[in-house]
Parts: C-alpha cells; structure tokens; sequence
C-alpha cells in the first residue's frame, strides 16, 4: 500500500490520479498509524515550507522517520523534497527531516520568482533508479520559490539563475522539486519506477 501523506499542504488529488495511472492504489491518509504501516510513503507539498510543522504536532513525522529508518521508499515532492533538509530559508525555526544538513534558499534576486513552468533536467553521473528511463534533457514542471541547492545525494539538476537540485536519491529516499503529477510522461515514468521499487 502506498500512503499519500495529508498535511493540508499537498496536491493529493492530482498526485493520487497519476498514482493510479501508472497501476497503483494509493491511500491519501492523515492517521500515523496507517502511515506506519504503508509499503511506501509519498509526501507531496505545495506553498509554505511552515506548512510542515503540522507534521510534528500530528505525529505523521515520527511515523515517517521511522519508517524511512525501516528502510521504507519514502518520495517527497515540492516541499516535500525540501523538508527532507534540515531547514528552509523560507520559515526559520520550522525544522526539516534532517535527511541533508543544509538548508532550502531563495532564488537571488536576478531571476524571476517563483520559477514557474517547464525546464529541463541534467542527469547526474550516477546511476539513478528513480529516473530511470528518463534522459537528460527531459522538460519537467516547477513552480516554487526556494530551491534545495546540489547535494551529495543529486541525481538531477536544473538551471535557473543557477544549478539547483532538481531530483535526489539516496538509499530508500528520493526527492523531485517538480511536481511528476503535472509533467506528463516523465513524470508518470517517475512515479511509475518509484511504485516498482524493492528493497
């Protein structure tokens, strides 16, 4: 059973619908203890980065690190990648999952923002099993404001008014700042390779 995480802060539906595109039965859940117990866990996330301190008051943080420690696949999306940090520029004093020491930035202030629309992936050198299939250059679709800037785990990138992470990986946990629900067949690919994991 896949959980789709319910925060009050995601796109559930949309993320649900291309869920059950590619063959799977999702369960969009608030209840920790169905969380604790989901095959795999996908935590999507639109707007605020404050949005993700109602995960620790709820207990849905607990029960998602601990199953991510379990070694649970674990997909954040938007915000959902970003809270995988240990913060966010955008809500000092609202902590992160700590997955990744740094913090979430704003784009300087020579680009437009939010970075809104299509742009294209660079594959990183490594091999990912949550791309998959999907070939650099790949249009993808983004809108945010902050960025997770190039980590250890970065497995794909994108340029805007600078390189940022755009997918990371590691282990059991991945994280893609465009919304695969909204990108077409990349992203159905995408969530598609994420619902065939196995560990």
């Amino acid at each position: 059973m896949i959980a789709i995480v319910d925060y009050r802060a995601g796109n559930l539906a949309s993320v649900k619908k291309a869920l059950e595109r590619v063959g799977a039965q999702p369960v969009v859940t608030d209840d920790p203890e169905v969380v604790a117990q989901a095959e795999k866990l996908v935590l999507p996330g639109v707007g605020h980065f404050q949005a993700t301190s109602t995960l620790g008051d709820s207990g849905l943080r607990e029960a998602m690190a601990q199953s991510i420690q379990r070694g649970v696949p674990f997909l954040g999306i938007c915000v959902g990648m970003q809270w995988m940090l240990a913060a966010s520029e955008e809500a000092p004093g609202v902590a992160g999952l700590g997955l990744w020491p740094e913090q979430c930035v704003h784009f300087p202030a020579g680009v437009k923002s939010p970075h809104v629309g299509w742009n294209q992936l660079e594959m990183g050198n490594g091999k990912s099993r949550l791309l998959a299939g999907v070939d650099t250059g790949a249009f993808v679709y983004f809108t945010h404001s902050y960025r997770v800037p190039l980590l250890d785990g970065t497995v794909a990138q994108t340029e805007y008014g600078g390189k940022f992470s755009a997918a990371v990986e590691r282990d059991n946990v991945f994280g893609v700042q465009f919304h695969p629900e909204k990108s077409g067949a990349t992203g159905l690919q995408l969530l598609k390779n994420f619902c065939q994991l196995s560990f």
